[in-house]
């Protein structure tokens, strides 16, 4: 989700994107079986030389598998998923009170060095300090290195080897694939029991939502985030979670979207536009949460929030099986029970 390139859209509208805005609308063949295979036969985690080659198509390379390894903290918390732990992390991670955000997962964030918490916010001093071995980030511009900042993008990738993973123009299976594929060249174990018990529970919860859309084909599932002005209606085709929830039959509402294309702005005034029998709502810390929405009376007027089917959405997945098959056993259920309100 890029932000200096494209400076028609506000930052608010880009992280309300849902990492869609920016990127072009075709969506690419990233993370396919051959860009898979790339990155896991490059790899050599026990000894020797180490290089993976990267969704930019870049090589990063290694004496031997790094260690000291700095990450944007989502992509931090699906190599913990898989048992790679990172010396620090940038991007959101602490909310105001202090405990972690719901991007940084199942890491202990007390235990690494937290270099920024807010978009802009990267000290380079301490990333220095750390000495270390591998910067990983995610990407939803081809090239834009996501909560790396423009100002010290330069400095900051001469100091270590970097490696960029599609958050976008991708599926959830792809992106987890090829975090999977990063892990594995690291030293991790895919063959562990909890690796594989969470992969077979990911592709039943996939055959779960996939069922519940055919049960249930004439609910509709709106993609929204709200700020205090504005409401935002995203397309589901241009995320990797709600392309691939749309994949296994979920039905979108398809708002009217802006020039850039990913999502339409909507006044508080005109926020019941569509009709919805689901509203998943982005779930960051970036966005107001439906229990802040409730002074607004348009919103409380929609069917969906009348019903009780506003149900969380998760953003900006952690790409790895343990923490993606919740969120399609989540969406299955909402559907399952939902009723038609629209």
């Amino acid at each position: 989700m890029p932000h200096a390139r494209i400076p028609s859209l506000s930052r608010r509208g880009l992280l309300a994107a849902g990492g869609a805005v920016g990127l072009g609308a075709a969506l690419a063949a990233c993370g396919d079986d051959s860009t898979k295979e790339r990155g896991a036969d490059t790899g050599a985690a026990k000894s020797g030389p180490w290089s993976f080659e990267d969704d930019r198509g870049l090589t990063a390379k290694a004496d031997s598998a790094p260690k000291n390894i700095v990450a944007f903290v989502g992509v931090a918390a699906a190599l913990h998923d898989y048992g790679i732990e990172v010396k620090g992390v940038f991007g959101p991670t602490k909310t105001a009170d202090g405990k972690p955000d719901v991007q940084a997962g199942d890491l202990d964030i007390s235990k690494v060095e937290v270099l920024g918490n807010v978009w802009g916010e990267f000290n380079v001093e301490k990333y220095t300090g750390l000495a270390p071995e591998l910067l990983v980030t995610a990407m939803w511009e081809k090239d834009a290195l996501w909560y790396v900042p423009d100002q010290s993008k330069d400095k900051i990738l001469q100091l270590a080897p970097s490696v960029a993973l599609w958050a976008a123009q991708t599926t959830v299976p792809k992106a987890i694939q090829r975090h999977e594929d990063l892990a594995v060249s690291l030293g991790a174990d895919v063959k562990a029991k909890t690796v594989t018990d969470a992969k077979a529970r990911f592709e039943k919860a996939a055959a779960r939502l996939r069922a519940a859309a055919k049960s249930q084909p004439n609910i509709r599932v709106m993609v929204g985030s709200a700020s205090q002005d504005l409401f935002y209606v995203s397309l589901a085709k241009m995320s990797a979670d709600t392309l691939y929830f749309q994949e296994l039959g979920v039905r979108f509402v398809e708002p009217k979207v802006n020039a850039a294309g990913f999502f339409e702005e909507l006044s508080w005034e005109n926020v019941d536009k569509y009709g919805a029998d689901i509203i998943m709502m982005d779930n960051r810390s970036s966005a107001l949460q439906p229990d802040a929405l409730t002074s607004k009376p348009t919103w409380a007027q929609l069917p969906a929030v009348k019903a009780g089917q506003v149900v969380p959405r998760t953003t900006e997945p952690i790409y790895s099986y343990a923490k993606c098959a919740p969120i399609l056993e989540d969406l299955a259920e909402a559907i399952e029970k939902a009723k038609k309100v629209s």
